[in-house]
């Protein structure tokens, strides 16, 4: 293998290994978007919580 092949290769993996994960998230980003069009409800209920702070002697 000369030179020129093994820069080649070396270029063409180099874009692949930059391009694949963004178009990778860029597709699974749109599918999340169009499977939870809906969004779930969640109620939330208070509670009223009463903290007691211990004094330790000193």
């Amino acid at each position: 293998m000369s030179l020129i092949d093994g820069l080649l290769l070396t270029l063409i993996s180099t874009v692949i290994c930059i391009v694949f994960p963004k178009l990778l998230s860029i597709i699974l980003a749109t599918k999340t978007k169009h499977t939870s069009s809906t969004p779930a409800q969640v109620k939330m209920q208070e509670t009223e919580t009463t903290t007691e702070v211990a004094n330790l002697p000193s």
